[in-house]
């Protein structure tokens, strides 16, 4: 396997979600994170803010600008151009371009960078997961909703139904879930509900799904 297949196999990897915000529908990953963790992993990493001929740190065609970064992880550079923009992502102007602008453009951009060599690239591709990740965590959610389900067969009576989706424990598990995941726990939930109220009818008695759970 090659420097830049090893590099991108072991990045590719690594799961960044609690390490990015969002900002105007767009989700971005931490430059400080993605620096100091290619650092920690391969110490040798080193970036480049490229100049333009009059040694500005930003390119423009005289109407917008642009800046223009490289990272190279094991020898190999990975080169990422980004516009200079604003809050709301649009191309700033020359006229009105400032230096903190185009500073977090280039952080921007050296960030994207990184993410050529791998790490946190499916953030900028808009999956939830890395594809080597995909299969691990649906198991693993498989797993939960399979646990729920079990633990609420088990309750015989409407109390002991009420009592599990009240204790931590159980909020616990159903705060790992979403989407249809926790849809499918919610209307396993209420069906077993029926049943049990069905089954003992007692007057005035009637246990309601809980919405907080996984909320």
């Amino acid at each position: 396997m090659s420097d830049k297949r090893k590099v991108y196999s072991v990045l590719s990897d690594v799961i960044v979600n609690d390490k990015t915000e969002e900002k105007n529908g767009l989700t971005y990953l931490s430059w400080s994170f993605a620096w100091g963790f290619l650092l920690k992993n391969y110490p040798d990493s080193t970036y480049k803010v490229y100049e333009n001929e009059n040694g500005w740190n930003y390119f423009t065609d005289g109407k917008t600008c642009w800046v223009k970064t490289g990272v190279k992880v094991e020898g190999i550079e990975m080169i990422e151009y980004l516009p200079v923009m604003d809050y709301r992502n649009k191309s700033i102007t020359v006229d009105d371009v400032t230096s903190t602008d185009v500073n977090k453009a280039i952080q921007r951009s050296l960030t994207k960078a990184i993410a050529r060599h791998g790490l946190g690239l499916y953030v900028y591709a808009g999956e939830d997961l890395p594809e080597s990740k995909k299969k691990e965590v649906e198991e693993a959610v498989a797993g939960i909703v399979k646990n729920i389900k079990e633990e609420i067969d088990a309750c015989e009576t409407l109390e002991e139904l009420s009592l599990l989706s009240e204790s931590k424990e159980f909020k616990a598990e159903t705060d790992k879930l979403k989407g249809n995941d926790l849809k499918d726990v919610r209307l396993y939930y209420g069906k077993h509900n029926k049943v049990l109220k069905d089954n003992f009818e007692k007057d005035g008695y009637a246990t309601q799904f809980n919405d907080s759970i996984g909320s």
